[in-house]
């Protein structure tokens, strides 16, 4: 039989149960449509289960909050007190199977032994793994034990649930000294079979604003999009002068102070916009003391700043006392923690092993989470580098450190490197494993600009014409990605289309097999991920044009696995329309399949029947195609552009793209308004684009 459902256990608290389970939960929805989450046991009812309320949230699931546990502590410990502990077991067996029965695959956090109290000597989450046909992942702590005793826990572990007939699916140890990893293995070695070890992570141990806004219920005075991820390595309680203190300072230090200190105020405003200082990560006003109206206005007429104020009512010991018991939360808002997480998880873990062993049933629905998960994986196991010239956007800074955390690409930025450092150190982001490259003070300039002289001379150009034009960084970023200094580039948050395509299309050029540079959008859909285009470049495509299109698209859509069933779209079906433009898409079709007589493909056919499989079977029932289209041509960019954002507004659905294809090499635009979300996911697609060429 098939597993259905994994059991993660831990013996201890603070071992990263949550880590493992968002990790598995990665793996899972990425092959999976309908993933469960459910906790047998939790500590109160009366309190929301923070593990719970995270996966819930995080990965979207359709479960019900009440439907993904069973009782808390006190029941079950009443119950087994009692001596009825069967039949707490068979009412657990039942919400279970309810969770089981309805869902592909069910994800179960047990309960950590050391919550339970010493009358129950025996280890629940066994008994529950057993009873629930799961198997079990265990999560040993290696943190503050020798090799030796963790070597001596694995092994141990193992016999436990060998003795009960458990099947061991993983075993994780997490908090391992990295150090020490290769002598563990040498121990292991014969006996390391789905053995994964998670090294230490001090950071994800390290409190945010955020986590400083909820221990101590702090006002928050002045906030700034983004600011409550930054993370608090210390707190500095500015007793002393401003002379002293700044050279107190460290980077991400939470500053304690009292509001009617002018001075340190100002210091630390001078220290934000010098470079010779470290980046606190926020300010703690004490004792309701309020700030001074000139202070006050000096900070609202700053451009560009974003220290974020807080302020609480207690006095410096009271709020020093209850910081030594702050604690880092994870968050579903934690993206940052999330994506180093992840990326920790993935570096770590044997994914396809997982996977193999999981031996699950394939389901053809593509959910837009499953398809995102695909392309990290993807990226991640062809990891490509991809330059970014538009270094001073924000949003551009903030997906480059969430692509960096998780591992699946390298990044080139473009510009002046301490400007870089500086900009996104003001947002408290850590790009220091990105590249930076400044053109101006680069030796490729030089390289660059004779070599596009050479290429476009018979046009005209002259050598200082192609000098001034490498000092665009999208021609320069373009001619990094010709000459192989990089794989992919992605451009267009500040700059307009024609910016990020005129050089692709002077220096790149098109392949062989095309003479027409197209787009796409991925339309992820609620069940379904569709292919639509040409929605962003073409303007009015004829037959020919069109052809070469649709060709492209398939060509896509399949190696982001996607089925291609192409659907030439126009305002008729079949044969029973007529004139220049249903006569167009027809010839479009006809060549498509001249040039791939494999290709499934139907046209002219209207949206409608192409979608709808009851519409199909009226207007076109022994169509292969039709009800089933998975990759829509549309006839022009007015009917395009227009049909995904009303798809995209009306249904919810996420639109990713557009995405270019027919280049030699991948560059791909963005739109002036694309989210953090829309970088990451381009630049995944660049990279997974760059693998392919």
């Amino acid at each position: 039989m098939k597993i259905k459902s994994l059991y993660i256990s831990a013996q201890e608290k603070n071992v990263g149960t949550l880590f493992v389970s968002m990790g598995m939960m990665e793996v899972l929805k990425r092959n999976l449509h309908r993933v469960a989450f459910f906790r047998p046991v939790i500590l109160s009812k009366n309190i929301r289960d923070k593990d719970i309320d995270f996966i819930l949230k995080r990965y979207n699931l359709d479960v019900n909050y009440e439907d993904a546990y069973g009782f808390d502590i006190d029941y079950v410990e009443g119950m087994i007190a009692s001596k009825r502990t069967d039949e707490l077991i068979n009412e657990l067996i039942e919400k279970f199977k309810k969770l089981e029965e309805s869902y592909d695959f069910v994800l179960c956090e047990g309960i950590r032994r050391a919550f339970l109290t010493s009358t129950i000597d025996y280890d629940l989450n066994m008994l529950l793994a057993q009873n629930f046909g799961s198997s079990i992942i265990n999560i040993l702590n290696a943190k503050d034990k020798s090799v030796q005793d963790i070597y001596e826990n694995i092994l141990i572990e193992n016999e436990n649930l060998s003795a009960h007939d458990c099947s061991r699916f993983a075993t994780f140890v997490s908090r391992f000294d990295d150090k020490e990893r290769l002598e563990l293995k040498q121990k292991l070695k014969g006996n390391d079979s789905n053995i994964y070890i998670l090294k230490e992570m001090k950071e994800l141990d390290i409190p945010t604003i955020e986590d400083v806004i909820e221990v101590l219920d702090a006002k928050t005075e002045l906030i700034f999009q983004n600011c409550n991820t930054r993370i608090v390595r210390g707190f500095n309680i500015a007793a002393l002068g401003v002379d002293n203190f700044l050279d107190k300072m460290q980077e991400d230090d939470l500053v304690i102070v009292s509001a009617d200190r002018s001075d340190i105020i100002l210091g630390i405003i001078g220290a934000f916009y010098s470079n010779r200082y470290p980046k606190i990560s926020g300010i703690l006003f004490v004792s309701n003391i309020l700030l001074h109206p000139n202070i006050q206005k000096v900070i609202s007429g700053l451009k560009n700043y974003n220290i974020p104020i807080l302020s609480v009512p207690t006095d410096t010991y009271e709020t020093a006392k209850k910081l030594s018991h702050i604690y880092s939360k994870l968050r579903v808002s934690s993206e940052r923690k999330i994506a180093l997480a992840l990326g920790l998880f993935n570096s770590s873990v044997d994914i396809k092993a997982i996977e193999a062993k999981i031996q699950t049933q394939k389901s053809e629905v593509m959910t837009p989470m499953m398809f995102e998960y695909k392309l990290f994986e993807t990226a991640r196991q062809n990891r490509k580098k991809i330059v970014l010239p538009e270094s001073t956007d924000e949003r551009i800074l903030r997906a480059v450190e969430i692509i960096l955390r998780r591992d699946v690409a390298d990044i080139i930025l473009l510009g002046d490197e301490d400007e870089i450092r500086e900009h996104y150190q003001r947002f408290g982001l850590d790009l220091s494993k990105a590249t930076v490259i400044d053109p101006g003070k680069s030796n490729l300039r030089e390289e660059f600009s004779h070599l596009f002289y050479e290429m476009r001379k018979a046009k005209g150009l002259t050598l200082q014409n192609a000098r001034d034009a490498m000092t665009h960084l999208n021609y320069f970023a373009t001619m990094m990605v010709h000459l192989g200094y990089a794989d992919g580039m992605v451009s267009g948050a500040i700059h307009a289309t024609a910016d990020t395509i005129r050089p692709a299309l002077q220096i790149i050029k098109t392949t062989s097999e095309v003479s027409l540079v197209s787009s796409l959008f991925f339309m992820c859909l609620k069940t379904k991920v569709l292919v639509y285009g040409d929605c962003a470049l073409n303007q009015n495509p004829n037959a020919a044009e069109l052809a070469q299109i649709a060709l492209s698209c398939a060509s896509t859509a399949l190696a982001f696995g996607i089925e291609p069933k192409v659907a030439m779209l126009s305002y008729s079906t079949g044969e029973s329309g007529s004139g220049e433009d249903v006569d167009k898409v027809r010839e479009a079709t006809q060549i498509v399949k001249s040039v791939r007589p494999d290709l499934e493909i139907e046209g002219p056919i209207q949206y409608d029947a192409a979608i709808d499989k009851e519409v199909a079977m009226i207007k076109l029932p022994n169509s292969k195609v039709a009800g089933a289209a998975s990759v829509f041509i549309f006839p022009d960019l007015n009917t395009g552009n227009n049909t995904y954002k009303a798809v995209q507004r009306s249904s919810g659905a996420i639109a990713i793209g557009p995405i270019l294809q027919g280049l030699k090499k991948p560059v791909n635009d963005l739109s002036r308004g694309c989210s953090v979300a829309d970088i990451v996911n381009t630049i995944l697609i660049t990279a997974i684009q760059a693998g392919q060429k």
